[in-house]
């Protein structure tokens, strides 16, 4: 370490790769865990962060193909239903609307405030003709998509980092038992012990 202008020790890079008489095979080693380490938390971030973004985007693609749309009637005026987390309001009603097979079916929709008995509004069926809520917008998935991506590479990326950093740690760990044996073994020499 080299002193530094504020009284702090500034640490000089690389060290632990540099040639030294007083270095030990246990900081070379240590230096080589931490730089894979560091790569392949590079490396799982990106990876695992790619993959999820593009399985979450195929998933929410996969729920648009498997939902259509259909023209549905209102049986009763929109009611004000349990507010959302933004403050908005979120407003259904009972509408009915004609199945694959002709039949009548009926379901309870979100629909537009404004919405009253008799109008016409759009639903989401699934493929068993199921009432299902809106799918995302390709926007919205791929939104979806960098957010989860974001977040699973950053926790990719840390454990591997954390892994690393514990490798590291019993490196270090090991290195101090060794110090304390060999001061054991070779303090007495001197004649007096310290500490």
């Amino acid at each position: 370490m080299i002193p530094s202008r504020h009284g702090r020790s500034a640490g000089v890079r690389g060290w632990r790769f540099r040639r030294n008489p007083l270095r030990r095979r246990s900081y070379l080693v240590e230096a080589w865990v931490l730089l894979a380490a560091w790569i392949l938390a590079v490396v799982a971030a990106v990876g695992v962060g790619a993959w999820t973004n593009l399985a979450v985007e195929r998933h929410i693609d996969a729920l648009r193909a498997d939902r259509h749309s259909v023209p549905a009637v209102l049986v009763e005026d929109a009611q004000r239903t349990v507010g959302t987390a933004d403050g908005s309001d979120n407003y259904r009603a009972t509408v009915r609307w004609t199945a694959a097979d002709g039949t009548q079916a009926m379901g309870l929709a979100r629909v537009d405030s404004s919405s009253k008995a008799g109008s016409t509004t759009h639903v989401w069926l699934d493929a068993k003709g199921r009432l299902v809520p809106n799918p995302p917008t390709a926007t919205q998935a791929r939104i979806e998509g960098v957010v989860l991506g974001v977040w699973a590479a950053a926790g990719a990326g840390g454990a591997v980092l954390l892994v690393g950093r514990g490798v590291s740690g019993r490196l270090e760990r090991r290195r101090l038992e060794q110090w304390d044996a060999e001061w054991a073994r070779i303090g007495p020499q001197w004649g007096h012990k310290t500490g």
